[in-house]
């Protein structure tokens, strides 16, 4: 979806880029840590590593996730929110404590 679109809705384009069945929990994960790929496939059940990827490529092309990579073998690989990542922190803890209440109603 292209920023420029001034006739975009601007909550179509928050889900399109943050939802769908994996980006929430990522993102969430990552809203109180960096985390390492394979961290992530334990956190998350039922995540394939072909989804995983493509899912963290995804959010890193939209500039929500920043991929730091270490120049060292086995190479380490930390995924981190990045600033623009950061602003979706409040949004995603109001996600949790909606879901809370719901589970309990």
């Amino acid at each position: 979806m292209s920023k420029s679109n001034k006739d975009a809705c601007p909550t179509e384009t928050a889900l399109d880029l943050i939802g769908g069945k994996w980006k929430g929990m990522i993102l969430y994960y990552l809203c109180s840590d960096i985390r390492r790929f394979n961290e992530l496939t334990r956190l998350i059940p039922g995540i394939t590593q072909r989804m995983l990827t493509k899912q963290l490529r995804d959010l890193e092309a939209h500039g929500i996730v920043h991929r730091k990579v270490y120049p060292q073998v086995p190479p380490k690989v930390e995924y981190s929110l990045t600033k623009l990542g950061k602003t979706l922190k409040p949004v995603i803890r109001e996600l949790e404590k909606w879901g809370q209440g719901y589970l309990k109603s």
